[in-house]
């Protein structure tokens, strides 16, 4: 999906900006938490598949809240009220009488405050890692620990750009480089320093306790168990406060809800609004999963200039996808000079892989690769599942001109002529236990 129409709505005198997608029965607003950039945010699959899954059964709305990303930034204390009424500002500009809110962090404190004081234009709520109030004092089980938040925020303030946040509101993406370089970038863009500190300081104020009774609007309250970030204890707390809500809590320790797998809160938030399940139409197959990544593309490009550069990456990615047809793999996904393809028989991926490399090699690039085999679910053209992430992590453990592969490759290709050299084992980022993997040594 194309990256929609940027629009202005104005909330007083402040401008915001917001896109619609999608042509579902009924409306949906998406306020995402803290920083944001609503144009940007395409430009990383996940970030694009998560939306483009709930303009599904949806029309969405989005925006940037006040202060970050296209909207205006906003000098001055900035109450909850104001914020809150923000979402009527682009609910009118998108002709909305009526629509579910989906708030994450402190976006759910916004969309509550909404939700408390235009129930009627509320049709569901479902707020994800939150907490009533910023920090919690000793003994509150409200928000979150003052120490946690003192990390944030001087990593905010003295690391910004850096994606040094990202290990903590995210951790399963360390290790990532397609990632973190896309995320230090949505850093920049969706913030300076100081306005990004400005949004903390915002978020340490809020304190919607005595919000969460009022609320009548059917909730849904999500929570991934293992978030570093936000205690389960403080999230569960607040589920307890709102009438009639229900609290869902999912595996997993990354708080955005579009890292890590990102289906179980969809389908989760596709029911909740819409009153059905929602179709079973992902197939769980058995695959081999292959990333490639060009090591120390920062040292050609300055060697050989933007142009060249340019040229050589074109190069490289049509004689990888001239070798996917030889070896009958898939190319799911492209990012910086990464690719991700996915095929139906490991052998076959191994020799892929290694035909990849040799010609890289020829006009002066070096790869890393890595591949797993694991179960996964096909929505489409999409492959999803916890396979892909450690098909990614083995990747970005690679050294230059190694392919790397897990023991379940190994073990499916015995008697193929494929031989492998010990590697080491390892924790892989994100993905529990110890995984042994293994180097390509020769092929027959």
């Amino acid at each position: 999906m194309s990256p929609p129409e940027i629009r202005y709505a104005r909330s007083g005198s402040v401008a915001l900006a917001y896109q619609v997608t999608g042509d579902g029965p009924g409306d949906l607003v998406f306020v995402p938490g803290w920083i944001s950039n609503i144009e940007m945010a395409w430009e990383l699959p996940e970030f694009a598949r998560f939306l483009t899954r709930l303009a599904s059964f949806t029309r969405l709305i989005w925006f940037d809240k006040r202060g970050t990303g296209l909207s205006d930034r906003v000098a001055g204390p900035v109450t909850l009220e104001e914020r809150s009424d923000d979402i009527r500002a682009v609910m009118d500009a998108a002709g909305s009488d009526r629509a579910a809110l989906v708030g994450w962090y402190e976006g759910g404190a916004i969309a509550a405050g909404f939700a408390a004081t235009y129930p009627q234009r509320v049709s569901a709520l479902v707020m994800g890692s939150f907490t009533a109030r910023a920090v919690h004092e000793a003994g509150e089980p409200w928000g979150i620990d003052p120490g946690m938040m003192a990390v944030i925020t001087e990593r905010a303030e003295d690391a910004w750009g850096t994606g040094a946040i990202a290990e903590l509101v995210s951790p399963s993406t360390v290790g990532n480089a397609r990632f973190l370089s896309f995320w230090r970038r949505y850093e920049r863009a969706s913030a300076s320093p100081n306005a990004a500190g400005t949004m903390i300081r915002w978020n340490l104020v809020i304190d919607v306790r005595a919000i969460l009774p009022v609320i009548s609007s059917p909730t849904l309250v999500i929570h991934r168990k293992d978030v570093r970030l936000v205690p389960a204890a403080a999230v569960r707390h607040v589920a307890s406060q709102i009438p009639g809500s229900r609290y869902l809590e999912l595996d997993g320790q990354d708080m955005f809800p579009f890292v890590g797998d990102s289906e179980p809160i969809l389908d989760a938030i596709q029911e909740f609004v819409t009153g059905t399940p929602a179709p079973a139409g992902a197939d769980r197959v058995l695959a081999t999963l292959l990333f490639i990544d060009v090591a120390g593309s920062t040292e050609t490009i300055s060697k050989v200039g933007d142009t060249a550069w340019s040229d050589l990456l074109q190069a490289h990615r049509q004689a990888v996808r001239r070798s996917l047809e030889r070896f009958g793999g898939r190319e799911v996904d492209t990012a910086g000079d990464g690719l991700f393809a996915v095929f139906d028989g490991p052998a076959r991926a191994l020799r892929c892989a290694a035909e990849i490399r040799d010609q890289a090699a020829e006009i002066g690039l070096v790869l890393r690769l890595g591949l797993h085999t694991g179960e996964v679910r096909l929505h489409g053209q999409e492959v999803l599942g916890m396979a892909v992430h450690v098909a990614a992590r083995v990747a970005a453990l690679a050294q230059p001109s190694q392919v790397l592969a897990t023991s379940t490759v190994k073990d499916l290709v015995l008697g193929s002529g494929i031989g492998f050299a010990k590697h080491r084992a390892t924790a892989l980022k994100g993905v529990p236990g110890s995984w042994q993997l293994y180097e390509l040594a020769q092929l027959k």
